[in-house]
């Protein structure tokens, strides 16, 4: 049986990250051969400097407009359109509750989960503490307790969290997207071939998925160097 690779680097402390989760599975629900599809969450840190926990008051506003050099007004447009986005595809983006935090330790979380088959499950609660509930993904007992929630032994997710395992995998991760130059996320790469980056409407995704398992060769074939006509290759 042939099978459809999707690998995807996102982080979680990124709203669009969430909105094209949601598109990808909107896209997944209609391609005929979503059963054959392989989903692989890959690492990458907006913010590797940011603090476990950044409890310092200020509004998520504030904070986005010192990031990007706006004015707060300009920021709070940015939030309210990115909200109005995200409720079209079924979200509700909570920036008045987020903390924002360092979210290594939850891609190290991700790599566990994933030799458990709960990745996909891992990476949803991770996006809905943070975008929705307002918990704070960088707080280790944090991000324990959720792993419980979804199937992943609490003790197991806390021995890891204490120890430095899985480091070396986020962090080739990350280094894989810088050699792939990708610069922002959502960046989807389907059957190691087709690149698209950010979220993409799922009609788009769609149409990758189908031109990207067109091209898969069939059970059984294995691809080499081969002679034709016009030479060889």
């Amino acid at each position: 049986m042939k099978k459809l690779s999707i690998d995807v680097w996102s982080d979680i402390a990124c709203p669009w990250c969430y909105v094209g989760k949601r598109r990808l599975e909107a896209a997944l629900q209609r391609f005929p051969h979503r059963d054959a599809v392989e989903v692989t969450w890959r690492s990458f840190e907006l913010d590797p400097t940011a603090p476990a926990v950044r409890d310092d008051g200020v509004p998520f506003a504030a904070r986005l407009a010192k990031k990007y050099g706006r004015s707060e007004r300009e920021a709070q447009g940015m939030i309210d359109r990115t909200k109005d986005v995200a409720a079209g595809d079924g979200l509700d983006l909570r920036f008045d509750r987020a903390k924002a935090g360092n979210t290594f330790d939850g891609h190290r979380l991700l790599h566990l989960a994933a030799e458990l088959g709960l990745q996909g499950a891992m990476k949803e609660r991770l996006f809905r503490a943070y975008m929705t509930e307002g918990e704070a993904i960088g707080d280790r007992a944090v991000l324990a307790r959720l792993a419980g929630e979804v199937g992943v032994p609490e003790a197991d997710a806390t021995a890891m969290l204490e120890s430095d395992r899985y480091t070396r995998e986020v962090r080739e991760e990350e280094g894989a997207a810088r050699e792939m130059g990708i610069n922002g996320v959502p960046f989807y790469v389907v059957a190691e071939k087709y690149g698209l980056s950010g979220a993409q409407p799922a009609d788009v995704l769609l149409q990758a998925l189908n031109k990207a398992w067109e091209a898969l060769p069939e059970e059984g074939t294995a691809e080499g160097e081969v002679c034709g006509p016009t030479g060889c290759a």
